[in-house]
């Protein structure tokens, strides 16, 4: 079974100082010494994962491909991607920065960006040259404010930081070929195949039998298997599909939660609010409401 990771537990599962938590990021600065139980777990975080290998080499296997990686890569994981860590070397050294869904919800940008298909296919990647020297810069940036004591502007600044992070690695993408000829076991091909059906249709269709009959298995089957294989049910998968799609809607435009309703295929705003409130815990005007992340 899977670890499931999210920005609340992840304190509790890594060594990292609570004291420095900043709301919607964690970056975690890693060396091989600190990696004990690194490789024990598969892992499935609820956010976007950069990995920025500074020093050393991994092998790792994303969304069931293996990746080797080595200094100056940087691992691109958005959310619920299956990783393992196959191996790690003595002298490995890697920076990874944790974004949370909350904070992908106020940057539609940033949602668009985890949504591309080649982030599945091509996870692993490399600055031109000529960059490497501006990421390794705004790497020290990120990694110091993160360091820094709590201040009125300490999280804003952070975010602008990523973002100029994310906005580089994103142009890097349309750059790059988008090669989807790859090589795939029949359990990757059907995790994948469930990937990009429920992208697309998460809103409108939320009944179990339609996902397996595209997939041509039975329900049963299938959603035994998606939560042997990834943690998560085909209703749980549905679930964490349409809460992002509503937090996106909640955090980054001025719909009202009738129209939000509307938008998500609720027959009745009333419904939508208990669904909300079950899933994430707090009713769709409370969450507009929270202190809201920067845009």
């Amino acid at each position: 079974m899977a670890l499931f990771i999210t920005l609340d537990n992840v304190y509790q599962l890594y060594p990292i100082d609570f004291s420095k938590k900043t709301d919607g990021i964690v970056v975690f600065h890693q060396l091989a010494g600190s990696s004990h139980g690194y490789t024990e777990h598969s892992r499935l975080f609820d956010g976007l994962l950069l990995g920025f290998m500074l020093k050393g080499s991994m092998k790792m296997q994303i969304h069931f491909l293996e990746y080797e990686i080595n200094a100056g890569d940087i691992a691109v994981l958005p959310p619920q991607l299956l990783i393992d860590t196959k191996y790690l070397s003595d002298d490995a050294e890697i920076v990874t920065i944790a974004i949370s869904l909350d904070f992908m919800a106020a940057f539609p940008m940033l949602r668009e960006f985890v949504m591309n298909d080649q982030l599945r296919w091509q996870p692993v990647v490399r600055l031109r040259e000529d960059e490497g020297s501006l990421q390794n810069e705004l790497i020290t940036l990120i990694k110091g404010f993160y360091d820094k004591k709590p201040s009125p502007n300490k999280a804003e600044i952070l975010r602008h930081l990523v973002m100029a992070m994310i906005n580089m690695i994103a142009e890097l993408y349309t750059e790059m070929p988008n090669s989807r000829n790859l090589s795939k076991s029949r359990t990757h091909e059907i995790i994948d195949n469930f990937y990009q059906l429920i992208l697309k249709h998460a809103g409108e269709q939320r009944n179990v039998n339609f996902y397996a009959e595209k997939l041509h298995l039975t329900p049963q089957y299938l959603s035994t298997f998606l939560k042997e294989k990834t943690g998560r049910s085909v209703s749980q998968w549905i679930d964490h599909m349409l809460i992002l799609e509503a937090k996106t809607l909640l955090k980054s435009t001025n719909l009202s939660i009738k129209e939000i309703s509307h938008a998500l295929n609720f027959g009745e705003t009333s419904i939508f609010c208990r669904y909300f409130k079950r899933i994430s815990g707090v009713s769709p005007t409370s969450y507009r409401n929270q202190k809201i992340i920067a845009k």
